[in-house]
């Protein structure tokens, strides 16, 4: 069935707009809600269903499924949930099929969205990806699949839309949708008020929003948080923790060092602008610690073979979203660890630890300097506020909308698949196989950063 069919069957209006989202990470919810809301806004009539979280529903998304509860990473645990996986995708299908929406938006979540795109592809239904995987950071030869299977690519970093474009895709960059909700968000004055007042330097802990990461991670802060204790006795510790149950496993955590840490869920945003300093995990939280222009250190932890295979295919300087922006070229073909003591040590905005090792003693010391020397965390901060006032904008969902909605309105005819001969440089062939069988759906964020 050709789109000029599909159009035709349907007496296609551009005031019953119906648009199918694909949306499985808590931050991919919302982001798509900031979406949905500037595409109602600027066409009213627009009808947005699929699958979402709680956010997309308030914004007025019609969910088939809660899909965030199975953002998952890993071999065996997207193992374990492939049934369900099956029957969401076949039930995407035959949405897609008896429906015919004007077009799917994919929003991060590879893995499982290639699923929806190739069924996209089958009704010849245009497929937007807004906020496309970071493949160009360890995985440059997936881009295969985004020619294949994507019509337009919306990307959320300066350097992504050229990379994208050079390798055959029809990429444009919007902007970062973290800024969207950075502007949006209103902090609880009251809460840091009387929280950030209390005697001594808040240091705040940012454990990560998986349950995955939580446990990975938070051990070897509790560690640097007992070595800062040691040098700075005043300081004080929180956590802030995602939800209610990572909340607890932090708890549990915290009452066997002893340590005097507050545990805190929902409140990320008012403990990070009342913090001195963070200690928090590799992700889009890098781009609210550059909102808020809050030094802090980052730490992935990973098992050794993942850590092995990072540094393997690795094709980008470092792994924190800030500290690409702050590249002018963020790509290599040999990375390199952030060393600390190294000459440019002071031009990378957030030290950082991709590590299967123990790094406590490193993640403190760039604390306990911040907590001692208040010339050092006055550079930092001046470093980041340089870089927020360069790329900190918001506007990127009302960009976004703007260019989904003129591209549907003008009816362009979506794009045969395959698009393009693969022209992207091949890594080596038995490391490409086994990420590919360690990451057969790769529900979740495509890299660490």
């Amino acid at each position: 069935m050709t789109h000029t069919n599909r159009i035709d069957q349907h007496s296609w209006k551009h005031d019953d707009l119906r648009i199918f989202f694909s949306v499985g990470e808590p931050s991919g919810d919302l982001h798509g809600a900031n979406l949905i809301r500037d595409l109602r806004q600027q066409h009213p009539g627009i009808r947005c269903v699929g699958y979402g979280g709680p956010k997309m529903a308030a914004a007025g998304c019609e969910l088939i499924e809660d899909l965030t509860q199975l953002a998952v990473m890993g071999f065996s645990r997207v193992l374990t949930n492939l049934p369900r996986f099956w029957n969401l995708y076949r039930r995407a299908d035959r949405y897609l099929r008896e429906h015919r929406p004007d077009a799917v938006v994919l929003v991060d979540y590879p893995g499982f969205n290639w699923w929806i795109a190739r069924a996209a592809k089958k009704y010849n239904i245009p497929v937007f990806y807004y906020g496309a995987p970071q493949m160009w950071a360890w995985a440059g030869w997936r881009v295969r699949k985004m020619r294949r299977l994507v019509d337009h690519v919306l990307c959320k970093l300066p350097f992504e839309a050229a990379w994208y474009r050079e390798r055959g895709c029809n990429a444009t960059y919007v902007g970062h949708p973290y800024f969207d909700q950075m502007e949006r968000q209103k902090l609880d004055a009251k809460f840091i008020a009387e929280y950030g007042s209390r005697p001594g330097p808040l240091v705040t802990i940012l454990p990560g929003s998986r349950t995955q990461e939580v446990t990975s991670n938070l051990p070897w802060f509790l560690k640097s948080a007992k070595i800062i204790r040691q040098r700075v006795p005043n300081a004080r510790f929180a956590i802030a923790s995602f939800n209610d149950k990572q909340g607890e496993i932090a708890a549990q955590q915290v009452e066997r060092t002893g340590l005097p840490i507050d545990v805190f869920v929902g409140r990320t945003p008012e403990l990070i602008h009342a913090s001195h300093c963070c200690l928090a995990c590799s992700g889009s939280v890098s781009l609210e610690l550059l909102h808020h222009t809050k030094p802090a250190v980052i730490l992935y932890f990973a098992n050794p073979l993942l850590a092995l295979m990072v540094r393997m295919l690795a094709t980008v300087k470092y792994m924190t979203l800030v500290n690409l922006l702050a590249e002018d070229n963020p790509f290599t073909t040999r990375p390199v660890p952030f060393d600390p003591h190294g000459s440019d040590a002071d031009q990378v905005p957030y030290p950082e630890y991709p590590t299967s090792d123990d790094k406590s003693a490193e993640l403190a010391g760039h604390v306990i300097e911040w907590l001692t020397k208040s010339d050092r965390r006055e550079q930092r901060i001046a470093l980041l506020a340089e870089l927020k006032a360069k790329f900190g904008r918001s506007g990127a969902s009302r960009v976004a909308a703007r260019y989904i909605l003129e591209h549907l309105t003008h009816r362009e005819p979506t794009r045969p698949a395959p698009h393009f001969i693969d022209r992207a440089p091949h890594a080596n062939l038995g490391v490409r196989r086994l990420v590919t069988a360690l990451g057969i759906l790769e529900c979740g964020d495509s890299s660490p950063l």
